[in-house]
């Protein structure tokens, strides 16, 4: 047989033990012959052939069928490239004529008898179409990205035809593989074929009336295996075993899908560089640490696939050798514009401001869900090929809620945990989603769902049962670790288990918790104590009031500056002797849905500066920019009060950062934390503050400068015990826990039950 294969996606693509398994298999029988069939120049398949793990292809057939050469000494098939030649009006011709079409972006990468541009599907004209045409050039567009002016009646099918004509080969005996509509022309050619799993729609939807070409549900090479056993191909039973081995479950345990890989990808000098997260995010490390001790494990998150990258896309990568050898990245391709989409537009703004309860800020677009659920299904399925027999899922917040749907259905063998790390509002807020049947619908499918606090648990509890007919199994009091009628989301008593259609569902609170050791790392760095010297020496004789948040109109910001105002009019006393610091940080610049709240909260800081301002005096400094995590540890330190008003808030971490950094150096500053934040119900010691009432604000704030030392100490360290013990890792080991906890009447935990294995780094 003759395998012909693209190789982006295909050939080069795939679970590793998958390709092992194919790349074993040609090896071993030498009647298999290869033919790389590819869009890329054959001065960048080069070094793939220097891999001694892929094996040397027999043909190589690139830049999208304008070259073919003998895959052994690179030389011209003849007579096959000399009718190529012959037909191509020259580089220099095409791209002449091309440049008066500024919607086109050259493709800078090596090309042969071919022009390659970038550019959108409405740029592709009947005007270019004809100027081709005069070149005696035809037009391929593929990928929603890809444009080729080409040799007329030149592609990967024709000249792939031509070299099997050419060796004298029956249709019958070549397999064709691929993954994009750059591919179609193959099977277009008349060959047995195989789309593999995760292709574009465009080429499944061109394909799908076919009957010799299969849709294959393993990715990369095991969809080439699967097609090779669907086909026949090396004889009955030839491949079974691969087969059998592939469709066996996967080998992890543990399986984290988080919408952030586990590592920082940056683009150093064009080449993409992983890193250790820069991060302060004390959830990453913690998570990592359920994977020590060579505990094989799955990590599942996006990366962004760049078509203009010359390299192909890797689905897997390790993650820290050293540390966690058995931990894999198993990372799920998205386009920019699916990124855009699913995370930075309708999640921000359909479900964003719902689950805050600014539902009239909610847009709600059909195409956007559709990609939204395409982009879960991605998750889905590369969990499901990643999880072992009755393995423990772990997925993370809103932005995955319809994993959970298709995970049951390919896998209902697994234990799928959520834990939704946004506040969840009441039902009369959550039910104004349009889908929101689907979305509970799908988190029903979970064994266990956490929240940070009892009231968001109740909260689904209520939403829940106006979807599905439910039992509450289950009821637990939420003191004393929880506040219960003294804040705005304080509750008596929440629901920890209930019954759909005859599942069992676990609920549970469990408020994130701080990684307390890297504060301390910061506070012992030498810099720190030089930089909070410095504090000292330019804040000398003013009261700081000191407030850090992102902008987002649910954080309060703009009722925090109006209150502040009103507490200098009501207090002139206090003018020149505080000042509020608010460290904003700002959006992602796509997400323009902020740039109003941006301006407005400038134009108020601007009056209030200008109404109150003295010689040596502010009485807001504003900083609308991220500062170090080591500089805000400094700023903690130093703040008398720490104010925080989120209007609506699922926990807020920055809360927990102050408590713990004073804390740490003996302070004895103030919260002032508004009630209708995560962290209320269980921060006991923080002053509460209704932020949607400016009198209340203005009236809590002044009573936080006010209060008597010995109060202000009490109070800090009741906070400061609370965040100390109920830590990062209390926190990731106790969800874990209550994931595996045996049901009444159930069998015990199995032996594997999964522990914390290393503190997470500070």
């Amino acid at each position: 047989m003759l395998l012909a294969t693209d190789l982006d996606g295909t050939f080069l693509a795939g679970h590793p033990e998958n390709r092992q398994r194919l790349y074993q298999l040609i090896s071993a029988h030498p009647e298999i012959k290869l033919a790389f069939v590819t869009g890329r120049g054959l001065e960048v398949v080069l070094p793939i052939l220097s891999d001694p793990t892929v094996p040397v292809p027999d043909y190589i057939i690139c830049d999208v069928g304008g070259t073919v050469v003998d895959g052994r000494n690179r030389q011209a098939v003849q007579p096959l490239q000399s009718d190529i030649d012959a037909r191509w009006p020259g580089e220099r011709a095409v791209a002449e004529a091309m440049a008066t079409f500024e919607a086109l972006e050259r493709q800078e990468v090596p090309q042969q008898r071919r022009c390659s541009y970038f550019c959108e599907a409405d740029a592709v004209t009947p005007d270019i179409e004809r100027v081709a045409a005069q070149l005696g050039c035809e037009v391929l567009y593929s990928a929603d990205r890809y444009l080729d002016i080409l040799p007329r009646g030149v592609n990967k099918g024709s000249t792939l035809a031509a070299l099997v004509r050419h060796l004298g080969l029956d249709h019958d005996d070549v397999l064709v593989a691929g993954d994009t509509l750059n591919d179609l022309s193959m099977y277009e050619a008349g060959f047995i074929g195989v789309c593999v799993g995760e292709s574009e729609q465009a080429l499944l939807d061109a394909t799908r009336d076919r009957a010799r070409v299969l849709h294959a549900r393993h990715t990369g090479c095991g969809g080439i295996l699967e097609a090779m056993a669907h086909f026949g191909f090396l004889g009955p039973g030839g491949i079974e075993a691969e087969v059998r081995a592939m469709d066996a479950p996967g080998k992890s345990d543990l399986v984290m899908v988080y919408h952030r890989l586990p590592y920082e990808e940056v683009l150093e000098q064009g080449q993409l560089i992983r890193r250790k997260p820069t991060s302060p995010n004390g959830i990453l490390p913690t998570l990592l640490s359920f994977f020590g001790n060579e505990r094989r494990g799955s990590w599942v998150a996006w990366s962004i696939h760049d078509p203009k990258r010359a390299v192909p896309f890797e689905t897997h990568t390790e993650v820290d050798r050293e540390r966690y050898p058995g931990l894999v990245a198993a990372r799920v391709a998205l386009s920019k514009d699916e990124v855009d989409t699913f995370y930075k537009r309708f999640s921000k703004e359909a479900f964003w401001p719902t689950l805050h309860t600014f539902w009239e800020r909610a847009v709600f677009r059909e195409e956007d869900w559709e990609v939204f659920v395409r982009v879960n299904r991605l998750f889905a399925e590369r969990t499901a090929a990643e999880a072992a027999e009755g393995a423990v899922v772990w997925i993370h917040d809103y932005n995955l809620w319809m994993v959970p749907a298709t995970l049951r259905e390919l896998r209902p063998d697994l234990k799928i945990a959520f834990f939704h790390h946004t506040y969840f509002p009441s039902a009369d807020v959550f039910n104004v989603l349009p889908w929101r049947r689907d979305i509970i619908g799908s988190l029903l499918q979970c064994d266990y769902i956490g929240f940070h606090i009892p009231r968001q648990a109740e909260n689904f509890v209520d939403v829940a049962r106006g979807v599905a007919p439910l039992k509450v199994l289950e009821t637990k009091a939420c003191a004393p670790r929880y506040l219960t009628y003294g804040c705005a989301v304080g509750l008596d008593e929440v629901t920890t288990a209930i019954e759909v259609h005859g599942r069992r569902i676990g609920l549970g609170a469990h408020p994130v918790g701080l990684d307390v050791g890297r504060i301390e790392a910061v506070l012992a760095a030498p810099e720190t104590a030089t930089r909070m010297t410095s504090l000292r020496r330019e804040l000398a004789g003013t009261r700081v009031i000191l407030s850090v948040e992102r902008l987002d109109y649910t954080k309060g910001t703009l009722e925090k500056i109006h209150a502040f105002e009103r507490l200098l009019d009501e207090h002139p006393e206090l003018i020149g002797k505080i000042s509020l610091l608010t460290v904003c940080v700002p959006a992602a610049k796509e997400m323009t849905v902020y740039d109003e709240l941006q301006t407005r909260i400038e134009q108020a800081v601007g009056r209030v500066n200008g109404r109150f301002a003295r010689v040596g005096w502010t009485p807001v400094q504003f900083f609308f920019r991220p500062l170090p995590f080591e500089e805000v540890v400094a700023w903690y330190a130093m703040a008398d009060v720490m104010w925080i008003t989120p209007l609506r808030d699922g926990l807020n971490l920055v809360a927990k950062e102050y408590a713990a950094t004073q804390g740490l150096t003996g302070g004895h500053g103030v919260l002032v934390l508004s009630e209708f934040a995560g962290a209320a119900a269980e921060l006991h010691g923080a002053v509460l503050t209704n932020p949607h009432d400016i009198h209340d604000l203005t009236a809590k704030l002044y009573f936080g400068i006010a209060m008597n030392r010995a109060e202000a100490e009490s109070r800090l360290r009741e906070l400061f015990d609370v965040v100390r013990h109920n830590d990062i890792a209390r926190w990731g080991q106790e969800f874990l826990d209550a994931v595996q906890a045996p049901a009444p009447d159930a069998n015990p935990a199995p032996a594997s039950h999964l522990k914390l294995v290393d503190q997470p780094a500070a």
